[in-house]
């Protein structure tokens, strides 16, 4: 809470302020519409606030209203006049229920450290939860119930490959980098497997850390934006973005497509998306992570295995395939510090899930009888590849490690996996290219979440104003349609109670919104709000699922935007995509992996960037995040593939490939 302005905000934006009345436009920002806030003149003649202005001259070097050449050197402050009045603007303090007095906005602060009830209350409850001793008093921390049990640590470092697995697939076309081929093998000119010829090449190496994040406000906000969830198709929960001046950003150690396993001890991998948000912002002066870092490709030969198999149990497991190209649902990985293989996850609805035998953690010994002591996963994953039936584990399993519970049978996919090579897999079928900027696909494969059409009529006095704040625009990095970010308590919209802050605003009195960039929309707004009669076409975004805990209580400290979540239930017509072209020399990788695709139990999924792996292409090119939605591959829509379809799509290209993404801002926490 900022002790300033009383209110909620993100450290580096603007304080809030409720005005008593009407601010006459004069002296209103036209970049955050709201009045002027240590104001700053430009050569051309127009006034913005100064955080505003700072932040986007950070991005663009143009004036936001007549789009003139400027910087923010030229810029100055507003004569001492302009800020007296306004400074001298009456406002509510904003503890309304212990406090109902008014006071010029340059009073407020006094007014709040000294003279307030309200703030004297709330700095008294904070004291008392922060106080061990009445901490026997307060509601336990949420605590998120699910049926899996507590994962044993991901192993400290290894190679983070999927075998046998069309959930997960890495995505590198027949190279130097057998791990990141998910793995698919090719047959030489002498009938040998690839793999028994690039044992010495490099592989992909990824490490699990504890990072101990302190933060001098226990209510501050990370400055991290995450993607994923349990109920998503990318599963885990992901680092899109770090913020720059952030906690987490000071600190270093987290990067974009670090995997966030734990929480405070707790393990957030088969959270949902909204759950995994609560813990994030649970305020607290430390904070815990486990992490799943991608460290690139390391050429580091095998250790020679040390490892004494002492006070350990030996467990032989069988799973049974109905055809060759059934995937296990296996997640295997390679130590740094140990040799041999390690399983790092049983995928929900795979056959091992179901069987319930094998467990996280556990060392693999041998497959079908082959030993793979001194084994990699590419090796294992051959061998699953070209078992026909019976798939014969033994496992090594560290004393204590509990076995997960085995999910209920249901009906399991048929799809061949993502390991099919690039001329033994599913064919690809040649699909029109589309000449379109928007790539139909379901709007509400995201069960969660359905999207609500609603029209608004509203007569009102020409003066009064609307009364939100609205954010997005399509010269966003996200390219985001306009949404509401604010109903302020003042403004014939708060009165109505129609239109509510998440809303996605398609038109004002026939106006379309929906092509329109910031800017353009504020204009739009205000000269339309100038009429006796308002008609707002809007899309409101609704959760289905009442047991989801409440985001608009949960996020009082963080400056609102709308959760990632929420963006995929969007209409396609609502898309804004772009393409992306990667190039790659003939030995690399592209280096990202993908999740998704049709699957017969899920349906239509859409594809998403799960994984960008430092040093390689996709990562040097800076434009694809994690959380991205792959919709076309070369021009040819991605709706309706399966993983087995899309990767060999991708093998083709040698060189270059151009993908055609939809990006929607990470869930900021």
């Amino acid at each position: 809470l900022c002790c300033e302005c009383g209110q909620f905000h993100l450290l580096l934006d603007n304080h809030l302020y409720n005005f008593q009345d009407e601010v006459d436009d004069e002296l209103i920002c036209h970049i955050c519409l709201q009045p002027l806030l240590q104001p700053m003149d430009t050569p051309c003649g127009h006034t913005y606030c100064f955080k505003c202005l700072e932040n986007f001259m950070q991005e663009y070097n143009f004036c936001p209203m007549d789009r003139k050449k400027l910087s923010f050197q030229q810029c100055h402050k507003s004569s001492l006049l302009v800020r007296n009045l306004l400074d001298k603007l009456i406002v509510f303090c904003p503890f309304k229920a212990e406090c109902q007095q008014t006071m010029q906005r340059c009073e407020l602060e006094a007014h709040l450290q000294n003279r307030c009830p309200g703030f004297k209350k709330y700095r008294s409850e904070l004291q008392r939860k922060k106080n061990p001793i009445s901490k026997g008093k307060e509601d336990p921390p949420t605590k998120v119930e699910t049926n899996t049990l507590k994962d044993p640590e991901v192993p400290s470092g290894g190679s983070s490959l999927v075998a046998e697995s069309s959930a997960a697939a890495v995505v590198s076309l027949g190279t130097a980098e057998p791990g990141l081929v998910n793995p698919a093998f090719e047959e030489t000119e002498e009938g040998e497997s690839l793999i028994q010829k690039c044992n010495y090449r490099t592989s992909l190496v990824a490490e699990t850390t504890t990072i101990e994040i302190h933060r001098e406000d226990p209510e501050e906000e990370l400055g991290m934006r995450i993607v994923g969830g349990k109920d998503t198709p990318l599963g885990n929960i992901v680092v899109q973005e770090v913020l720059r001046d952030s906690v987490i950003a000071a600190d270093g150690r987290i990067a974009p497509g670090d995997h966030i396993l734990e929480v405070n001890g707790v393990n957030i991998s088969s959270v949902t998306h909204c759950q995994a948000v609560v813990f994030l912002r649970h305020p607290g002066p430390v904070l815990h992570l486990m992490v799943l870092q991608e460290k690139g490709f390391s050429s580091k030969t095998a250790q020679q295995d040390s490892t004494s198999a002492t006070n350990r149990e030996v467990i032989h497991v069988t799973l049974i395939k109905r055809d060759r190209s059934e995937p296990l649902g296996i997640k295997l990985i390679r130590k740094t510090d140990e040799a041999g293989i390690f399983i790092l996850d049983l995928l929900e609805g795979g056959l091992a899930a179901k069987n319930g035998k094998l467990s996280r953690n556990d060392r693999v010994l041998s497959i079908n009888g082959q030993d793979l002591r001194q084994g990699t996963p590419e090796a294992a994953a051959q061998i699953i590849q070209t078992t026909e039936s019976r798939v014969n584990f033994v496992v090594l399993r560290q004393p204590g490690v509990q076995l997960s519970d085995p999910v209920e049978d249901g009906s399991t996919s048929n799809n061949s996996s993502s390991s099919s090579s690039s001329n033994g897999g599913s064919p690809v079928h040649h699909r029109r290219r589309l000449d379109q900027n928007h790539y139909r696909r379901k709007s509400n494969y995201q069960k969660g979440y359905i999207s609500h059409e609603k029209t608004v009529a509203i007569k009102k006095e020409p003066k009064e104003s609307l009364g939100i704040t609205i954010g997005g625009g399509r010269d966003n990095k996200n390219k985001l349609p306009i949404y509401v970010t604010s109903v302020q308590p003042i403004g014939c919209l708060f009165r109505d109670g129609r239109i509510k802050r998440g809303d996605v605003l398609l038109s004002i009195n026939g106006i379309d919104l929906t092509h329109l960039n910031y800017y353009e929309a504020v204009s739009a707004l205000k000269s339309n709000a100038a009429s006796h009669s308002v008609i707002l076409k809007a899309l409101e975004i609704l959760s289905l699922n009442s047991t989801e805990p409440s985001l608009d209580i949960k996020e009082q400290g963080f400056s609102w935007s709308p959760l990632w979540i929420t963006w995929l239930g969007l209409p396609s017509y609502l898309h804004c995509c772009q393409d992306i072209v990667l190039s790659k020399g003939n030995l690399e990788s592209w280096g990202f992996s993908i999740v998704g695709g049709f699957e017969e139990s899920k349906g239509n999924q859409p594809f998403f960037i799960k994984t960008i792996v430092p040093g390689t292409p996709a990562f040097r090119d800076r434009k694809l995040k994690c959380g991205d939605e792959i919709v076309a591959v070369n021009g040819v829509p991605a709706i309706g593939m399966s993983n087995s379809e899309l990767i060999p799509m991708l093998k083709e290209q040698r060189n270059k490939v151009t993908l055609t993404v939809v990006s929607w801002p990470g869930s900021l926490v």
